[in-house]
């Protein structure tokens, strides 16, 4: 997918992988971009430095995800690509003293914001897409999704889930001329991870915003499914397929090198 002349939505627009995607669909020649956030005084700094449009945003909320499609189609017509990018870390214990531990709440908003956000955007916009014969997802996840984070069980729960649906997704409606993009990144220096002390997300690198960014682009070029702004990704997929008690060993490895840190 070539983005010039597109118009593209992108959530959590306002700060880090958002605002980068945001600002390099511009430089690419998108007709509009929209940034969907919470933080709408922040969401309008961005669309006006790159003559976009700002929408506060729930996108835990489905009604702000209808009205966001709504709103955007009837002032900018039809949504060409729709990047759910909005994500949270879900709450972390580095030290994993109890992989179910944590309360109700923080599990909840995660599922609604790390993988129903996905889901209602899919619900409100596939329909409008295969009446006019396709359209583009590109939904933000994580490496998380596809290995595992050690120190919190539900954002990597909740990343899983995201894969699951998008992989669903992009099966379901191939025949419909819609495409499917996941965007699955490591360590990347945003507001998310400078909260987290030192881990495995961050062993190969925390790469720029920009960055991953720029893999994006590239990826949507090349219409991939899996874009993987650090490469070593795959490598360490095809050492869990390979071997996947192995695996599980190793990451008991790092989880305990984190213990022990810890003076645990």
């Amino acid at each position: 997918m070539q983005v010039q002349g597109k118009v593209v939505v992108v959530t959590g627009g306002a700060n880090g992988i958002g605002k980068a995607l945001a600002e390099a669909f511009h430089c690419e020649g998108a007709a509009k971009v929209v940034v969907a956030d919470l933080d709408m005084a922040t969401a309008e700094q961005v669309a006006a430095s790159i003559g976009g449009a700002a929408f506060r945003t729930d996108v835990g909320n489905e009604a702000d995800i209808r009205h966001l499609i709504e709103d955007t189609e009837t002032r900018f017509g039809p949504i060409d690509l729709f990047c759910s990018n909005a994500g949270i870390g879900g709450g972390f214990d580095p030290l994993s003293v109890n992989a179910g531990g944590t309360s109700d709440e923080p599990w909840m908003k995660s599922w609604a914001i790390n993988v129903m956000a996905h889901v209602y955007a899919a619900r409100h916009l596939v329909p409008r897409m295969k009446v006019r014969g396709g359209g583009y997802f590109l939904n933000t996840v994580s490496a998380a999704g596809l290995l595992s984070q050690v120190g919190s069980a539900a954002y990597s729960t909740t990343k899983h889930a995201a894969v699951g649906f998008a992989e669903n997704l992009a099966i379901s409606h191939r025949a419909h001329g819609i495409k499917v993009s996941i965007l699955c990144p490591q360590g990347v220096d945003t507001n998310m991870l400078r909260g987290l002390p030192q881990g495995p997300q961050s062993a190969d690198g925390n790469l720029a915003p920009e960055q991953v960014a720029l893999s994006a682009l590239d990826g949507l070029a090349h219409e991939q499914f899996l874009i993987l702004p650090h490469p070593q990704v795959a490598g360490y997929m095809r050492a869990k397929l390979d071997n996947y008690d192995r695996w599980i060993g190793g990451m008991a490895k790092i989880q305990a090198k984190l213990r022990e840190a810890a003076g645990q």
